[in-house]
């Protein structure tokens, strides 16, 4: 990638007033982005580049299908494309279909917007034996993502869950809820099937930590506890709270909301006559796994006993437990997807950036090229510290424009003809709306709002099927 030249060039003649803007990814991220964009220079001309064939990213396809209150976030982002002046332009993979500098040459800049869709690793000891999951894995297969395989192993009975933030209690959610509880949602046929077919009734959720460090949100917390047919097992010697744990509950209200939810149930433990097809939801803090046993497959998770070091932390003690289980799901965060021919640290699974500019390996600023979002600072933060960012890396094109070089391919069509040549088949807007209209179609039918399309051979069939949904 070239950066022979820089933002800080010379202003040019004729400042790039109306930029042809590419944003890649079509989630949150970016589409905030294109939104705050259009807010500052209303004139740009944006195409939203997206690999799959529906826009929303993790939004669609990475939130726990129960979860409607956070899947309406949708309603927001359709808005934005709906409006007609962000232009979205699905089932474009950037490496493979077209490369970064094809678009570099096409576009005056490019936002990365790819978010963090893989898992992050964890080093243990029989991590690698089948039955050990990765979370991503596992809720990319229950939100029907299209390039996933429709199979999975529901056959444990009892499960470890590794982890102590969101994604955790959404897996533990859907693994606990009744097979009727999750066919109103609007996950297809074959992971209904396969959810009414799961033998689980023990599910084991372990934190390094004490219970006034999860990352829990209190809601969803609560949400959890509301499960029909569920129990909740907690030991009291793990909500014995010293100093830090106070301050750190002091400091924070949603903490505070918490661990008073989790207390709330362990003074309920015990109470009340164990139905013969109940199951229990077991969280186990001050636990940090050692290993995971078996010969072909998951047997066993070990793990040793942590303890506060009174400063916020803790320290291994000599207790080990064992607990039997026949299938491990790791929920310990998420790591960025790179964007062929874009800088990337690979440590850290970011973007190198300074407030959205994206940095080379040398340390100069790329001209043109900015990134946003999981893929810019981490995956950490809510919607409302997606938008933040995205103002942030917007507000430091709005900077750049005067001194930024103009594409010499820059024409809307100079995209399109490139595409068509190499025979990409390309969803633009009419194409999702189709795709929506027959996903609520198939759900009117069996008494739902929507059931998703599960492959993308069936989203691309749907979105094509008129002459106008390709670019």
């Amino acid at each position: 990638m070239s950066t022979s030249s820089s933002p800080l060039d010379a202003p040019l003649d004729v400042p790039l007033a109306a930029p042809r803007v590419a944003v890649i990814g079509a989630g949150p991220a970016g589409l905030y982005a294109a939104d705050i964009l259009l807010g500052q220079m209303p004139g740009a001309q944006i195409d939203v580049l997206e690999a799959l064939p529906t826009p929303f990213g993790l939004i669609r396809y990475g939130v726990a299908p129960d979860h409607p209150r956070i899947r309406s976030i949708i309603d927001s982002l359709h808005e934005i494309l709906d409006r007609g002046n962000v232009q979205f332009c699905g089932n474009i993979t950037v490496g493979s279909d077209v490369t970064l500098d094809e678009l570099r040459e096409r576009y005056d800049l490019i936002v990365l917007a790819t978010g963090a869709l893989r898992d992050a690793d964890l080093e243990l000891p029989g991590v690698g034996l089948p039955g050990s999951f990765g979370a991503a894995d596992f809720v990319a297969w229950y939100d029907s993502h299209p390039d996933y395989s429709q199979l999975w192993p529901l056959d444990a009975h009892s499960v470890a869950v590794i982890g102590n933030g969101n994604v955790a209690l959404d897996i533990v959610r859907v693994l606990a809820r009744r097979p009727e509880d999750l066919a109103k949602t609007d996950i297809p046929e074959h992971v209904s099937r396969a959810f009414a077919d799961s033998p689980v009734r023990d599910i084991h959720v372990f934190g390094r930590r004490g219970p006034a460090a999860v990352k829990f949100s209190p809601l969803e917390l609560r949400e959890l506890g509301q499960v029909p047919g569920v129990r909740m097992v907690l030991e009291a010697r793990d909500f014995q709270f010293d100093s830090a744990d106070q301050a750190a509950m002091k400091a924070n209200g949603r903490l505070r909301q918490a661990v008073k939810t989790m207390e709330q149930w362990l003074a309920r433990a015990g109470k009340g006559e164990a139905g013969a097809d109940e199951r229990r939801i077991h969280l186990h803090f001050y636990c940090r796994p050692e290993r995971i046993e078996g010969a072909d497959k998951v047997t066993e998770l070990l793990v040793r006993r942590t303890a506060p070091d009174g400063l916020g932390g803790v320290v291994d003690t000599d207790e080990l437990r064992s607990f039997e289980v026949q299938a491990v799901y790791r929920a310990v965060g998420y790591f960025g997807s790179p964007v062929v021919g874009a800088p990337f640290d690979h440590g850290t699974g970011v973007v190198p950036n300074e407030r959205g500019r994206v940095i080379d390996p040398e340390g100069g600023v790329v001209p043109g090229l900015y990134a946003t979002g999981w893929i810019k600072r981490g995956p950490v933060g809510l919607i409302g510290s997606t938008k933040s960012d995205a103002l942030e890396t917007v507000n430091s094109i709005v900077e750049d424009l005067p001194r930024l070089r103009p594409a010499p391919l820059r024409q809307p069509e100079a995209l399109t003809e490139l595409l068509a040549a190499r025979g990409v088949q390309v969803v633009t807007w009419p194409g999702w709306l189709a795709i929506d209209a027959a996903e609520r179609a198939a759900g009117q039918l069996q008494g739902r709002e929507r059931a998703k399309l599960a492959t993308r051979a069936e989203l691309l069939r749907a979105a094509l099927t008129e002459s106008e949904n390709m670019l």
